[in-house]
């Protein structure tokens, strides 16, 4: 299972070989996830940045060697896959140093491994029923549904986050409209009395 270097909230788990997670990660920070693998295991990983800043994180990989497999810097999502060539620690990732004062919700898939069959005699070389093959259609159909499912609740997220942003920033434009049209306005009821007190007192003093 992936261990986070610092706290994180676990969102799902969807088989024994995958892990997804959404975690916050503060500005001027960085958190790191490692996971143990075997040799020639083929692992995937896909990240976004949900919400904050310009949605853009750093992201590197290294193995356990501390060879750089993967490095990028201010990505708003990206995909990497690798196979590895070693057994041991694997490390992943994201920092957000490179922020003074936002903080980032980056969402993590990561995938490692074959996926189990749905049967234990079942191979790549295994001639199946109409039943298997119909439960294999199935499976593999709802794969892509959870997948269409995910990135439907990303895109609704980050969607969102930028309209809060964007409502946000409409509110304080109006309430700043509202505060000058007030002092304009009390402005120009000053002038004009103004004008008025010295046309009277100028009349005052000729009579």
């Amino acid at each position: 299972m992936l261990l986070p270097g610092l706290s994180c909230f676990l969102l799902h788990v969807a088989v024994a070989f995958a892990t997804e997670l959404t975690f916050e990660l503060p500005d001027n920070d960085k958190q790191c996830f490692y996971e143990e693998l075997d040799r020639d295991v083929t692992f995937d990983i896909d990240f976004q940045v949900i919400s904050g800043g310009n949605y853009d994180v750093d992201c590197f990989v290294t193995d356990p060697q501390n060879n750089v497999l993967y490095n990028e810097r201010k990505k708003q999502y990206d995909s990497f896959s690798h196979t590895t060539a070693m057994k041991g620690v694997y490390k992943v990732c994201f920092s957000n140093e490179f922020s003074t004062f936002t903080h980032k919700i980056v969402y993590v898939d990561f995938r490692h491994g074959d996926e189990r069959p749905l049967l234990e005699h079942m191979s790549s070389s295994t001639a199946l029923t109409q039943l298997e093959s119909s439960c294999v259609a199935i499976h593999e159909v709802l794969k892509v549904v959870a997948d269409s499912q995910t990135w439907y609740r990303l895109r609704e997220a980050h969607d969102r986050t930028k309209a809060e942003h964007l409502l946000e920033r409409v509110t304080y434009w109006s309430m700043g409209e509202t505060f000058l049209l007030f002092v304009i306005g009390v402005g120009q009821v000053m002038l004009l009395k103004s004008f008025f007190n010295e046309k009277k007192g100028s009349v005052v003093a000729t009579t």
